[in-house]
């Protein structure tokens, strides 16, 4: 497991109790109770990080990510023309979707929904006035990002000439494919879509060379499940709202709010809360022992 960087002095600081002891956040499996204890803490580390960095450089990232996701659109477009009639088709068409995200997450983009849970544990380690201001921040900006990419995306792929027009067909059908659920449907496909995704970045501080396969897994059971998620959909809706076939206002509702909301809530109401629950009780558990041991150690020294 890597070690914890040295502590910063940004005016952006996230509060915790390892800098208030001028200390720097154990990672080391072997000095905590769990290997879950390890990840947590490495992923909250992470999230540290996310939380510290300067708002341009986020904004910046956000806009690239929601750009590398149109390739998940246009992956599910391309292989929707040319595999008709193969079997297993289905398959390998939603297999596309998940082109967009193995850029974003190996290039180190900011995603909106990976900071679902890597920025959110921070803020739960200690939920402080400073640390949510920090996370609002984050979650502003990089959704904010995500939208401007996701629009810049859809808005090439109707005017430029890239595409036939059978791909662009195959475009408008999977987009709107996506605006047939109605918003409570949207909510809770999000939902869904929202703890698979959390789940994915939890299994990765110990995926090692197999992250990519951890990405692609996931993410294909997301478009197989015809699952929503923000910042794909946000592409799929925008097509159609550029191509003149969806008005603005359906962007937001019904599927952009519900989406968001499913998404937050699958990936920090019910993961990232119930994840934290477990490793906090070990923790306090480990905390209590060590307090303990450390009774009995003065005790047999006042004895001797």
């Amino acid at each position: 497991m890597k070690q914890s960087p040295s502590i910063s002095n940004s005016d952006n600081d996230v509060e915790s109790d390892e800098k208030e002891q001028g200390k720097e956040i154990e990672v080391d499996e072997d000095a905590l109770p769990s290997q879950a204890a390890a990840i947590h803490e490495e992923i909250r580390q992470d999230g540290e990080k996310e939380l510290e960095r300067d708002g341009m450089a986020l904004l910046w990232s956000a806009v690239a990510a929601g750009l590398s996701m149109s390739a998940s659109l246009m992956a599910k477009g391309i292989f929707q023309v040319h595999l008709k009639g193969v079997p297993g088709a289905f398959l390998l068409e939603n297999l596309g979707y998940t082109f967009g995200f193995v850029i974003v997450i190996m290039a180190r983009q900011q995603l909106f929904t990976e900071n679902t849970v890597t920025a959110v544990l921070p803020v739960m380690h200690k939920p402080t006035g400073s640390n949510f201001a920090l996370l609002l921040r984050l979650w502003c900006v990089v959704l904010l990002g995500n939208l401007i990419g996701t629009a810049l995306g859809a808005l090439a792929f109707n005017h430029m000439p890239i595409f036939d027009d059978a791909t662009r067909q195959a475009f408008t059908a999977i987009s709107e494919k996506v605006m047939v659920n109605s918003p409570s449907e949207m909510f809770a496909n999000a939902v869904i879509s929202g703890w698979i995704i959390a789940t994915m970045v939890w299994m990765f501080p110990y995926a090692g060379g197999a992250k990519i396969v951890v990405i692609v897994m996931m993410t294909w059971l997301v478009a197989l499940g015809d699952l929503a998620h923000i910042v794909v959909g946000s592409v799929e809706v925008l097509y159609l709202v550029f191509a003149g076939t969806l008005p603005w206002y359906e962007f937001f509702w019904p599927f952009a709010l519900p989406t968001l909301l499913g998404n937050i809530t699958g990936g920090t109401l019910i993961f990232a809360l119930i994840s934290h629950a477990q490793i906090r009780n070990d923790m306090s558990e480990a905390a209590k022992a060590k307090a303990r041991a450390e009774q009995k150690r003065k005790e047999k020294q006042k004895q001797v």
